[in-house]
């Protein structure tokens, strides 16, 4: 489906949407004042207002093209306008974590040299606060919130954001010539922002995307998938990452859909229910939280509750699958009787889900599928602007990430002797096509022009052929990408053989007993596994069976415990190969969070700061090994 407007640079979108929609009131952004009240409505006469004033008050401040412009903040209604106001003076958006200490703000703000910092709340400008001085390139911080503590506003620095906007709106008339021709001199190869990477080793890298990388992308996704002025997304993945800057607010916008702001990623829930969104963008988490929770009610209800569950889940698949007939009137009853609990839960409007940042588990998916609520998985990379594949709607095929988008070329390559063994253009669908494993390469506009300040690190990212080596391990089947997993997480035994640990824990995952897992075993004759259980879950057990406890700790030491998971690692481990079954586990009384650095800001897993902080553990396991 073609874009509401055309448009080959970021600002040139958001003048074109502001010339079709200002006379109307058209929605373009909505948010909570706060969790009491309901939602309030921007308009896009209202949006073209607030982005004039802030963009004047960066060209008074003498902001010039190629400037760096930093946000520190979490997604809101301030973040697009500045975005907006950065794109329309030719400066460049340096986005950065909320998640992130003190110390790694600081390194991002030096080596982008940003010269304006603006962060949301008190806690994020503490932490501006704390770095200022260090950053000789920085002049200014622009809080979105007044803070509690008065000390922080008598800093000569630090502005208020309200108060930049009524500057910004006197300095319009002296700002305007000025501004016109700033929109103007922007082309498709400047750069549009840094992103740097959350990376689970090592310096971030700031990746450098252009104009041209982010609509090319962008165009795709709406060649791809239908989004349109009936459309409302609710946004909840950080801003500061490609996936949801392309997939849930310039694709979105580029389509007319409302964006619907969530409060934070702890009422997501809540939200859908007050925002009734056609579209949700979501990395996996989310989807396997809802489908556990979905289990694990099921498997507490009774016998007759079960089947039926069970029989509406096996209608709902065949009905994906394309049978009809009496299976058409089957699915209606299992809507009535089991799914639309679900919807309802979900809104009640969803058109489909788009999952990506992580691999879905295929029986999640098919789970979702089977219920009627879609989900279409991409694939891509920050440095790839982000999607290189994705299923498309109607198509869905569980276990792939779908079809090459137009545009894009994407190659395998054999590790052993780095020949390229296959590759499939964006308007080519050889669905015949099924390939070996090997590393997946990317070739397109989408491509990024490089790292910042970092040329060691772009070449060994982008080869003299122009391919970009995303480090992940994949192949065709039937022309889609299948997504093996990473190549530096590949564990290597004491044997000799390499096993790919995402697919294992993307199956152990399915367990209602297990919240988290990470594979361990380097070097080691078996593998054994670190497992986050699903606490609810476990305390409901204790409960049930009359198992007393002062603490998680205890618990997770009781015998009774100890052997339910034996019997659950065991049985999961019976659909995998020898050298792949978990032998081992440790239970850990905490789950891996952001804040306590086991997990990117996207939610990854860093294995290295896991394998370090339960180091003694691993060590426990393979003691006698």
């Amino acid at each position: 489906m073609p874009t509401i407007v055309a448009f080959e640079t970021i600002s040139e979108l958001f003048e074109n949407l502001v010339a079709k929609y200002e006379k109307s009131d058209k929605t373009a952004f909505a948010f909570k004042p706060s969790a009491d009240e309901p939602y309030k409505t921007i308009t896009w006469s209202e949006v073209r207002d607030d982005v004039t004033a802030v963009a004047s008050y960066l060209l008074q401040q003498d902001v010039r093209k190629g400037d760096r412009v930093a946000i520190l903040s979490e997604n809101r209604y301030e973040w697009a306008v500045v975005d907006l106001a950065i794109q329309s003076v030719g400066a460049i958006n340096v986005s950065v974590y909320t998640t992130l200490p003190a110390a790694q703000c600081e390194y991002i703000l030096k080596n982008s040299e940003s010269k304006i910092f603006f962060v949301s709340t008190g806690i994020q400008l503490k932490k501006a606060i704390e770095v200022f001085d260090n950053c000789e390139d920085l002049k200014q911080v622009i809080a979105f919130d007044e803070p509690k503590v008065q000390d922080y506003i008598e800093k000569e620095y630090v502005k208020l954001f309200d108060t930049i906007c009524t500057a910004g709106i006197k300095a319009e008339p002296q700002q305007s010539e000025k501004l016109k021709s700033r929109k103007k001199n922007i082309k498709p190869e400047d750069v549009a922002t840094l992103i740097y990477t959350s990376g689970t080793t090592g310096k971030p890298k700031g990746a450098m995307l252009t104009q041209r990388n982010i609509v090319s992308n962008v165009k795709a996704a709406h060649d791809a998938i239908s989004i349109g002025e009936s459309d409302r997304c609710l946004s909840f993945l950080p801003l500061c990452h490609s996936f949801e800057r392309t997939g849930g607010y310039y694709a979105m916008i580029a389509g007319g859909a409302e964006i619907y702001y969530a409060e934070s990623v702890d009422t997501v829930a809540r939200n859908m229910l007050e925002a009734h969104p056609t579209i949700v963008v979501s990395v996996p988490r989310l989807f396997e939280k809802i489908y556990n929770l979905v289990k694990k009610n099921v498997e507490e209800g009774s016998a007759i509750q079960q089947s039926i569950f069970n029989w509406a889940l096996n209608v709902g698949e065949k009905y994906w699958h394309g049978k009809r007939g009496l299976v058409s009137i089957q699915k209606a009853i299992a809507d009535k009787l089991v799914f639309s609990k679900l919807h309802d839960r979900t809104g009640g409007n969803i058109h489909f889900f788009v999952s990506g940042g992580a691999a879905l588990p295929a029986e999640i998916g098919t789970f979702f599928m089977s219920a009627g609520l879609n989900i279409i998985e991409g694939y891509g990379l920050t440095e790839t602007s982000p999607v290189m594949c994705c299923n498309r709607y109607g198509e869905e095929k569980m276990g792939t990430v779908g079809k090459v988008i137009n545009g894009v070329t994407v190659g395998i390559q054999r590790l052993d002797d780095n020949k390229i063994i296959a590759q499939i253009s964006g308007e080519d669908y050889p669905t015949e096509l099924t390939s070996e494993p090997g590393e997946i390469l990317n070739r397109g506009p989408n491509t990024m022009k490089g790292y910042w300040k970092n040329d060691e690190a772009t070449q060994e990212m982008i080869d003299e052929d122009g391919w970009l080596h995303t480090g992940d391990v994949g192949r065709f089947v039937d022309g889609r990408l299948e997504i093996t997993d990473r190549i530096k997480h590949m564990i290597v035994n004491a044997g000799g053989k390499n096993i790919y640990p995402g697919p294992i824990e993307d199956m152990f995952k399915t367990s209602k007993w297990i919240d988290q897992l990470v594979v361990v075993g380097e070097k080691q004759p078996y593998m054994a596994a670190l497992i986050v259980p699903d606490f609810e879950a476990l305390e409901n057990y204790a409960k049930q069976n009359s198992i007393s406890y002062e603490n998680m700790d205890d618990l997770l030491g009781k015998e009774a415990i100890v052997n339910l998971f034996s019997k659950e690692t065991r049985s999961f481990s019976k659909e995998l190969a020898s050298h792949e079954k978990i032998r081992d586990f440790r239970l850990l009384p905490n789950e891996f969070t952001v804040e306590t650095g086991e997990l990117t800001p996207t939610l990854k897993v860093k294995r290295r700061v896991i394998e370090d902080k339960y180091g003694h553990l691993i060590e426990d396991i393979f003691k006698d090994a």
